[in-house]
């Protein structure tokens, strides 16, 4: 199977509210642009798993995951790039074992700065559209119950509640919320 259908030629540029970006395979040149971003991005919201430095990958990490990632017809790994930085990333990762080669696990963070772009929007749609040009008949998520406009985006493009963690994650207020889990079956 050919990785990254229709993501390897020309990106095309997205322009929105007078932003210009591109959504394009990860390569390893951006391993320290991606480091810095996702330290930067970890202390702007709750939304995500972790709280700044947490799980911490740096260059050398980076690197290396790029790599991993553009080896296995399973996993993809997309940016968001404007004027050379990077603004927002996705990664799919799945597995080989026979008995769930059909899925990928999806997850996406964008810079505070670029929320309301599409960003993550378009980073879903590319993301859907290599799962289906691969064969990837299940997608997979986890959202947190309070990022609403995430749950509107992700149902927007035909996924659905699987089932909910509940007081899954105790952010810094100390209250308890649940995690959404949710999927998109390909036909």
């Amino acid at each position: 199977m050919k990785r990254g259908i229709g993501l390897r030629a020309d990106p095309k540029e997205i322009i929105i509210h007078n932003l210009s970006y591109i959504i394009r395979s990860a390569e390893e040149k951006d391993a320290k642009n991606l480091s810095e971003v996702r330290l930067q991005i970890d202390s702007e919201t709750e939304h995500l798993d972790r709280e700044k430095g947490e799980a911490y990958i740096d260059e050398a990490g980076f690197k290396q995951l790029i790599k991993e990632d553009s080896e296995q017809i399973h996993n993809l790994f997309l940016v968001a790039e404007m004027n050379g930085n990077i603004a927002g990333l996705s990664r799919c990762e799945g597995n080989l074992l026979k008995r769930t080669a059909h899925k990928v696990e999806f997850g996406v963070c964008v810079l505070k700065d670029f929320w309301g772009y599409g960003i993550g929007k378009h980073l879903l749609k590319k993301s859907i559209e290599w799962a289906d040009a691969n064969h990837i008949k299940k997608i997979t998520l986890n959202v947190i119950e309070t990022n609403v406009r995430a749950i509107e985006l992700y149902k927007k493009f035909g996924f659905e509640a699987e089932g909910i963690l509940k007081k899954d994650k105790v952010l810094s207020g100390g209250n308890y919320y649940h995690t959404i889990v949710m999927g998109r079956f390909a036909e």
